[in-house]
């Protein structure tokens, strides 16, 4: 059952709570995410993982899940013996599951919900478009700048944005996008697939991850109507807020946000580095400028998330 109201209709409302992150909670769950595909191994090996990890957020109060098909790519699966015809139908279960877990969560009674919040349960599908960089699995997402062309890029993004964008989900993340072109080949490589986007850079310093100036990084999709969001995730929670003003001055359009713990990915040990520094009454400042998708990535889990949710329930906005 799809929600009663478009995305972008909840978003005139008021604020979405998103998830957390998905790996954190399957490893919380026992799951092993030594594979270079990350958590989409578990689309073929552990489905009912993936979909138990959704609904523990749903149950703490997020109101649109990510898809675990970031990682998830044609090339990715090909390297561990998976056909074409395979992948896909894994890309189109990632939505599935998604679904599948926000009707089921939504049916135990969920935090969340109020006045103006619309139909009981209502949770929304983003399906995860992660960077070129996630499918080479060695941090490249966090450096950009791959040496390939925007046309190059387009051609690797587009089959796989063509079969989530089957598979109906209400939204794709364009999610952990480090540089420029590769932003502009994703919103390419989305032209004519029938389904709203949200795009969202990874950022550090003040700027793109791979150095660039941020406000040219959101002008990309200013004017852009298939886009209903724009901001940043997997960033360090203290470059969030300044980001959020900046996305929506430039643009004009809702924010998402969705920072990291504030803890540091090392690529090389394959391990987070640092201290926790998400702090759910940030959200407050991120709102009220202009933030209407607002969540956690990496290392933010249900407990945090349901946190986030109460903070947000108590500033009067729209969680449901």
């Amino acid at each position: 059952m799809r929600p009663v109201r478009t995305l972008a209709e909840a978003l005139g409302a008021g604020v979405l709570v998103l998830d957390g992150g998905l790996s954190n909670q399957l490893e919380a769950q026992g799951c092993d995410l030594s594979d270079a595909l990350w958590s989409a191994r578990l689309l073929a090996d552990g489905p009912e993982q993936i979909e138990a990890a959704h609904r523990a957020y749903v149950r703490a109060g997020a109101r649109v899940l990510i898809t675990s098909s970031y990682q998830a790519t044609f090339e990715g699966f090909a390297r561990r013996g998976t056909g074409r015809a395979e992948a896909a139908r894994l890309l189109v279960r990632s939505v599935e599951l998604a679904r599948r877990a926000g009707e089921g969560a939504a049916g135990e009674g969920t935090k969340g919900g109020g006045e103006g919040a619309g139909a009981p349960g209502e949770v929304w599908v983003a399906a995860s478009v992660g960077p070129y960089g996630a499918m080479l699995a060695d941090g490249s997402e966090y450096r950009g700048r791959y040496g390939l062309s925007v046309a190059a890029l387009e051609r690797f993004h587009r089959p796989r944005i063509e079969v989530l964008a089957g598979a109906a989900p209400d939204v794709l993340a364009l999610e952990t996008v480090p540089d420029v072109v590769e932003a502009e080949a994703l919103l390419r490589a989305v032209e004519g697939c029938g389904v709203p986007v949200w795009l969202s850079y990874t950022v550090e310093g003040g700027r793109t991850r791979a150095g660039q100036d941020l406000a040219e990084a959101f002008a990309v999709a200013a004017g852009n109507d298939q886009v209903v969001a724009v901001g940043v995730n997997c960033c360090d929670p203290a470059e969030a807020g300044d980001a959020v003003e900046l996305a929506v001055a430039v643009t004009g359009k809702p924010a998402v946000v969705y920072p990291n713990s504030g803890e540091r990915w090392d690529a090389g040990a394959r391990d987070w580095r640092g201290d926790m520094a998400f702090d759910p009454a940030r959200a407050v400042a991120w709102t009220g400028a202009g933030a209407r998708l607002v969540g956690g990535c990496c290392r933010v889990g249900p407990t945090t998330i349901a946190a986030l949710a109460d903070t947000l329930a108590g500033e009067g906005e729209d969680t449901g």
